[in-house]
């Protein structure tokens, strides 16, 4: 499984940002793929997390209302729309990918960001104030 983002850069505070991830293959046949971020000197941040079902998307708080998370699942890709952007969310933001196995797993993913199985190599935004 190979997993590549794109869309980051630089954007003023209050400016919006795509993200994209795209999947190579999966080979879960049920799904999580969520969008993880590391701020210079900070842990890493699971921030939204969407289901192959499509029923089950979960944000953080710290993103939710300003971000939206969604799927093109006919080009296994996954978006990252990103609005009202903040200094604070200036970090390298990367997608991860695991196998689905309850309702919730979504959740679990945000909180428990090393439980995903596949990673991509991130794509850095950058918000200046």
């Amino acid at each position: 499984v190979q997993l590549v983002e794109s869309g980051g850069g630089l954007v003023q505070a209050g400016g919006s940002l795509r993200l994209s991830c795209t999947a190579s293959v999966l080979t879960f046949d049920d799904y999580v793929i969520g969008w993880v971020r590391q701020a210079p000197g900070k842990e890493r941040e699971g921030i939204a997390s969407y289901s192959s079902n499509g029923s089950n998307i979960y944000y953080a708080e710290s993103v939710e209302a300003r971000f939206t998370i969604s799927s093109d699942d006919g080009k296994n890709t996954v978006f990252l729309q990103m609005n009202n952007l903040k200094p604070e969310d200036t970090a390298d933001y990367f997608c991860g990918v695991g196998p689905r196995f309850t309702a919730y797993s979504g959740r679990v993913y945000i909180s428990n960001t090393e439980r995903f199985t596949y990673w991509g190599q991130g794509t850095q935004v950058t918000v200046s104030s």
